[in-house]
C-alpha cells in the first residue's frame, strides 16, 4: 500500500514540476502545500520524539531491573 501511495505522490509532484517548469503552477499553491507537509513533518517529528523518549524510559527501566537481578543472583552464589 505504502508503494501504491509513493508511486502517486511521486507522479503528481512529477505534473506539479512540469506545470512550474511552464508557468502554469499558482505560487499561492506551492506555498499552501510547503505550509501543509512542513505542518505534518512537526507532528510526526513529535509523534518520534514521544515515542523514543518512552521507549528509553522502558529500557532504562529493563536495564535497572537486569542489574538489581544480576546482583541478587551473584549475592546468593556467593552465599
Amino acid at each position: 500500500m505504502n508503494t501504491f501511495i509513493k508511486k502517486i505522490l511521486d507522479w503528481t509532484m512529477e505534473k506539479e514540476e512540469e506545470m512550474a517548469k511552464k508557468c502554469a503552477l499558482p505560487m499561492k499553491e506551492v506555498e499552501h502545500q510547503i505550509t501543509k507537509i512542513e505542518e505534518e513533518k512537526k507532528k510526526v517529528q513529535e509523534k518520534y520524539d514521544d515515542a523514543m523518549q518512552e521507549l528509553n524510559h522502558v529500557l532504562e527501566r529493563l536495564e535497572k531491573i537486569k542489574n538489581i537481578e544480576v546482583l541478587r543472583c551473584q549475592n546468593k552464589s556467593q552465599e
